[in-house]
């Protein structure tokens, strides 16, 4: 077979560099987790189960935060400066790995869970990119008996965000049974779980984030610069195509207004009618 590859930019294609990917100087902080919940209860689950997590990671080393979605605009209703959109952002950028964890509503995930996400730009923001190379852990929360809708949509998500998605999840069925009334996880088959998944991220943010970068370059984006992205799918330029087949549209005409075909008569009132 001939090695020869005449679709391949030369100058962007690059061997594999095992020290960018075994670098000798690792980073020695704590990881830095941060945990996101889809519900704003005064009791919520996926917030005690978040709270929970957040115990088992600074157990293991890492340093964790909660962010509280309450106040937070839907996307679109709000400029990206809204102050909790900036709080959230600075999270993210903050972080090296994530932890969503969902109540399934009306078998998905709730549409909190789904506008901190939103808010998440895949684009970088001052050059950095805010979710890629970075690893997530994936939970649920639900009322009634166990399902996997939800984690299975936060994978999609995880992925398409470019994040680096453990493979074990946890979803807890009955959750308003898991949990004592010190709103404390009792123990058990579904806290074990979450130890599991807690220690699993751990240790794949450990494997990853000294390398996460290069993990992330891509000879696609070598060949493309991000100005040409940019010009090729901006906004603008969507925007400018909506407006030219708006123009293009043919003019519709008004219907005239029908004539009465009938003959008036005198009415004793003096008024007229058909």
């Amino acid at each position: 077979m001939s090695d020869a590859i005449p679709n391949i930019q030369e100058e962007s294609f690059h061997a594999i560099d095992e020290s960018k990917l075994f670098p000798a100087e690792r980073a020695s902080h704590k990881p830095r987790i941060l945990l996101l919940y889809g519900s704003l209860r005064q009791r919520s689950f996926s917030r005690l189960m978040v709270e929970e997590a957040a115990r088992i990671l600074e157990r293991l080393g890492c340093e964790t935060r909660v962010f509280n979605p309450s106040g937070l605009p839907l996307p679109d209703d709000a400029e990206a400066d809204h102050p909790k959109v900036q709080e959230l952002r600075d999270l993210v950028m903050w972080s090296e790995g994530m932890v969503w964890c969902s109540p399934e509503r009306h078998g998905a995930m709730t549409g909190i869970m789904k506008t901190q996400i939103d808010w998440i730009p895949l684009a970088p923001i001052g050059g950095i990119r805010p979710t890629q190379g970075k690893t997530l852990a994936i939970m649920q929360v639900e009322g009634g008996s166990q399902s996997f809708n939800t984690v299975n949509q936060l994978r999609i998500l995880g992925r398409w965000m470019r994040l680096i998605t453990i493979p074990n999840q946890s979803s807890v069925a009955k959750a308003w049974d898991e949990f004592d009334a010190d709103d404390r996880m009792k123990p058990g088959p579904f806290y074990n779980r979450v130890v599991d998944v807690m220690e699993e991220l751990t240790k794949f943010t450990l494997l990853t984030r000294s390398q996460s970068a290069y993990l992330v370059d891509r000879y696609s984006e070598r060949v493309e610069s991000l100005e040409k992205l940019s010009e090729r799918v901006n906004m603008p330029a969507a925007v400018a195509a909506e407006k030219t087949a708006e123009a293009a549209k043919p003019e519709v005409q008004a219907v005239p207004e029908k004539a009465s075909c009938c003959t008036p008569k005198a009415t004793p009132s003096g008024g007229k009618c058909c």
